[in-house]
């Protein structure tokens, strides 16, 4: 049971990643934006991307700058979150 847990974990946070990256790659082919999988991926995205987009734009480091860094700061926020998770589950049971 635990190691089907903590690997379903880890599966949705690798979903999620992929997501991000598609979103990435959408970013640069403004025409696949407005495509049924362009929205799909910006709506699965957008919860996790949005309020680290929020943070960066009030941080005197982030605001007003021209490329998006927060998928970057995102994955590595999700790798973080995954990880304990991952121990917290496997501590418990």
């Amino acid at each position: 049971m635990e190691s089907l847990l903590i690997q379903a974990i880890g599966k949705f946070f690798q979903i999620l990643y992929y997501l991000i990256l598609i979103r990435i790659i959408l970013s640069w082919l403004p025409g696949l934006r407005n495509t049924a999988i362009g929205v799909l991926v910006h709506n699965f995205t957008e919860p996790i991307l949005g309020p680290v987009r929020d943070m960066l734009d009030r941080s005197p480091i982030g605001g007003g700058m021209m490329i998006d860094f927060s998928p970057i700061i995102a994955l590595f926020i999700m790798n973080i979150v995954c990880t304990l998770l991952q121990g917290i589950v496997a501590f418990i049971l």
